[in-house]
């Protein structure tokens, strides 16, 4: 590959992207001016749970607050929250070729579809990217979790089994899907334990080992999971249990979740939600392309998700409140305890 741009150089695009580049791929960075000052001053500094520790020096980074013009990357790794989708497919679509192929790694089921809508004269394609990863300082960018990234596409898609080949140096694996609708929504289901664990304030692993909120997460899940069996949308299974009986173990007791869930409680003490971390920067939260996504879907059914609409409002209020809720506090909230 000749090169990649990354749009939305935050926590997914920094991580992605500096692995690409470590691959030895060039990248270029497009961010805002508070993550690309840090990387001007500290470089790129990548760490996860498996022992990597590298860092990309400052000097090495190629880093923008725009799309360069002239630029025609191989690949573009859309990495914007979900929010600006719009804004930064108007801006790909005046800057780069025709035909440029683009993958959005972002959270939730449209993102895609809604960018293509705005420059479909560009490629995209929809993409996943199943672990958790933390700013744990300025540059300094840590995988909690594991897992795969996920991208549409097949062997005829050349930029992408290209970069798939790249990524494969530096031990990520990337596999391609013909249709990545099961997978983005079995995604979905495991995310709307984001809005959980940004209302507890405390680390994921904390969180999931508190039994209540677990009761909260599957029945967020059930909800969601009713509204796609009366779809009939398939839903991809990305933990060790199908969806279903994933429910059943979030509600055991906890001496037997932690025994029983020991892979899924693999996430070391560094991860939390990327919601929990805009909540706390006072930034704009994906709330709506989570549990907003199963609202919609409820009303494309001319049904309702009263559970998901709750936690969307008690975390678009949550800026006011400032105060985390307790497993029972929650339980009460939402009408579950």
């Amino acid at each position: 590959m000749t090169g990649v741009l990354v749009m939305g150089a935050g926590a997914v695009g920094c991580f992605v992207g500096g692995l690409t580049q470590l691959a030895g791929v060039p990248v270029h960075f497009v961010g805002r001016p508070r993550v690309l000052a840090g990387l001007r001053r500290q470089g790129l500094h990548l760490t996860d749970q498996d022992g990597l520790d590298r860092r990309i020096p400052p000097l090495e980074l190629r880093l923008h607050e725009e799309p360069p013009a002239g630029l025609k990357p191989d690949l573009v790794l859309l990495c914007v929250k979900s929010g600006a989708t719009a804004e930064a497919a108007t801006l790909l679509g005046l800057t780069l070729p025709v035909g440029t192929p683009v993958i959005s790694l972002q959270n939730g089921i449209g993102n895609a579809a809604a960018a293509r809508a705005i420059a479909p004269q560009l490629r995209w394609h929809a993409g996943m990217v199943p672990f958790n990863i933390a700013e744990l300082a300025p540059g300094h960018y840590h995988r909690g979790t594991g897992g795969a990234l996920a991208a549409e596409g097949g062997a005829s898609d050349t930029a992408l089994t290209a970069w798939q080949t790249a990524l494969a140096r530096v031990d990520m694996k990337l596999k391609l899907h013909a249709d990545l609708a099961p997978v983005q929504w079995g995604k979905l289901l495991l995310n709307l334990n984001n809005p959980v664990n940004a209302l507890s304030g405390r680390p994921l692993r904390d969180e999931l080992l508190q039994r209540g909120y677990r009761r909260v997460l599957a029945a967020l899940q059930q909800e969601a999971l009713d509204l796609l069996d009366a779809a009939q949308r398939p839903v991809a299974q990305l933990t060790p249990l199908p969806p279903r009986r994933l429910l059943l173990l979030l509600r055991m007791p906890t001496f037997v979740f932690r025994l029983a869930a020991a892979r899924m409680l693999r996430i070391d003490a560094h991860a939390r939600s990327s919601m929990a971390d805009d909540l706390a920067a006072g930034r704009t939260t994906e709330i709506d392309a989570l549990c907003g996504e199963v609202v919609r879907l409820a009303q494309a059914l001319q049904r309702t998700a009263p559970l998901n609409a709750r936690m969307q409002l008690l975390v678009e209020a949550q800026p006011k409140r400032r105060r985390p809720y307790s497993p029972a506090e929650l339980l009460q909230t939402l009408g579950l305890s």
